[in-house]
């Protein structure tokens, strides 16, 4: 089991990996990625918010070019212990300007240190369309 991380180095090293946009923590609370955490278990001490039960969810878009391209967008499922983190499952979806899904990854049983890179991440959903041409072109023989 990965050792619990607190709040400080478990956001340093995923900021490190890429992971440096906008998130939203339990679907609100928009902030950068220790930012939004922070105001959430804020709100939670406050009594404005209550723990979840399971993991925290972290949302966030990791490829966004305008609402008329495809997006990559990142849920990250993060368990929570008494003041540590630790990364459960990322899951990374790729879907076109309506919202429908092209491309679905889940990665489960991260650690941290074992998650991809944000680049990574979106590799694993964009289509990579190299076709492979011929070197020599096809002739007609007469």
């Amino acid at each position: 089991m990965e050792a619990l991380l607190d709040l400080d180095t478990f956001a340093r090293i995923l900021t490190e990996k890429g992971f440096n946009g906008y998130f939203h923590t339990q679907g609100a609370h928009a902030g950068k990625l220790k930012d939004s955490i922070s105001e959430y278990l804020e709100n939670c001490k406050n009594g404005k918010d209550s723990l979840p039960k399971e993991d925290l969810l972290l949302t966030g878009y990791l490829q966004w070019s305008g609402e008329d391209k495809p997006i990559v967008r990142c849920n990250m499922l993060v368990k929570y212990l008494k003041g540590k983190f630790s990364l459960n499952r990322m899951e990374v979806a790729r879907k076109d300007q309506f919202g429908q899904l092209l491309k679905k990854a889940e990665l489960t049983k991260l650690s941290v240190i074992s998650a991809p890179s944000a680049s990574q991440a979106v590799a694993l959903v964009n289509d990579e369309q190299h076709q492979k041409t011929d070197k020599c072109p096809k002739r007609f023989k007469l």
